[in-house]
């Protein structure tokens, strides 16, 4: 009774399983279909007009306005040097001191000499007075007052030279100090105390900048010399009042933080190179700035109506500068475009865009030219800081 019992439900499962089995063959039998995945949703934005100022840019580097080469101007033992290598020293502050002895001697026979041909003057004048009474009283001879007027104007020439050879022994004494010309920073020593300099040569003992201000040079092309006069009026080197800004950054960033004035408008376009030589000043009171640094400068033009889009809506490929349009049916379009001077983060766009067209400003890389995109409007940017709408 228990066999057949076991044998029923054998026979249950069996046909359970078989009907399990006919029920998926029946499901299966309208095999697999493709799903195309939804297109990808993108930020789109259009283009904003505003007032934007059109610049000139450049690259130059930066130069001290003051840069002095200190150099033993006489010859002597170098005993003292009185600053510690690549201090900020002030103006007529002592740096170094050649042995000052040899031409404190000299000044002392300068002086002797001096005074020597002042006594021989002293005689010179009595016998010449003398002379000529007694010539008078024809008591003596002619010959005796020529005489000492000879020598009383040959001292009085040896009184000049002795007073001109104090003055040289003065100057040559002041040399043995070395001092400062400016306010600014000194370079390392180039000659160890005990060294002799002066012999044979000018020895540079050291050399001294000053940082505030602080020079930038720059080259101007022909074109943009000739866009820089019609902004000005059409031109030619601006006048002594005329203060043209400057604007300078450097490799750590991509604004341009220093502010300074146009001071230096070369003479005309170099015919070798075909640029002219520029030059601005700017303030340096905290020595940011160090001489020799590589230096992007702008000069602002004038104001103009602009469209922008963001930075980063801008491809580039091997035809040139392009963004990415989505049209009313969705669909991607490559669109070439001209770009000009940048506005903070935005691009101007001088050819291409309308200002009604919606720009791929997101997610560039998940779309393709002629294929589909769900439009996401972006957040609108805050204009610039004095920038009008």
């Amino acid at each position: 009774m228990h066999t057949q019992h076991r044998r029923i439900v054998a026979a249950l499962a069996a046909l359970c399983l078989l009907a399990g089995t006919l029920f998926a063959l029946a499901g299966c039998k309208g095999g697999n279909e493709y799903v195309p995945p939804p297109p990808p949703k993108v930020k789109v934005a259009k283009p904003e007009r505003r007032e934007a100022t059109d610049y000139l840019q450049f690259t130059g580097n930066t130069q001290a306005v003051n840069s002095v080469d200190l150099r033993a101007r006489i010859e002597g033992f170098l005993v003292k040097q009185a600053y510690v290598d690549g201090a900020e020293v002030k103006k007529g502050q002592l740096l170094f001191v050649i042995q000052p002895e040899p031409y404190e001697a000299k000044l002392q026979e300068a002086k002797a000499q001096l005074m020597s041909q002042q006594a021989g003057l002293h005689q010179a004048e009595i016998e010449y007075v003398r002379a000529k009474n007694l010539l008078k009283e024809k008591a003596g001879p002619d010959t005796d007052v020529v005489k000492w007027d000879a020598q009383r104007e040959q001292y009085k020439a040896g009184v000049e030279s002795a007073k001109a050879q104090i003055e040289i022994a003065q100057i040559n004494l002041s040399y043995t100090r070395v001092t400062a010309p400016f306010d600014g920073r000194v370079s390392r020593r180039n000659v160890d105390v005990g060294n002799l300099v002066g012999a044979g040569e000018k020895t540079l003992l050291a050399t001294i900048i000053s940082y505030d201000p602080m020079y930038v040079y720059f080259t101007l092309g022909e074109r943009d010399l000739l866009r820089l006069q019609e902004s000005r009026g059409g031109s030619g080197a601006p006048a002594d009042h005329e203060k043209i800004p400057v604007e300078v950054g450097f490799s750590n960033g991509t604004d341009y933080p220093y502010k300074g004035l146009l001071d230096y408008y070369g003479l005309g376009i170099d015919p070798k190179t075909g640029t002219i030589l520029l030059r601005g000043e700017l303030a340096n009171s905290d020595d940011k700035i160090a001489p020799g640094l590589f230096a992007r400068v702008r000069i602002p033009l004038k104001k103009r109506a602009a469209l922008l889009v963001p930075d980063t809506a801008v491809g580039q490929s091997q035809i040139g500068h392009y963004v990415l349009v989505l049209g009313g049916d969705g669909v991607v379009e490559q669109r070439p475009v001209t770009v000009g001077f940048s506005v903070d983060d935005m691009v101007v766009v001088e050819k291409g865009l309308t200002g009604d067209e919606q720009v791929i400003v997101s997610d560039l890389q998940r779309v393709r030219p002629g294929g589909k995109a769900e439009a996401v409007a972006a957040a609108p940017k805050a204009p610039a800081a004095g920038a009008k709408p």
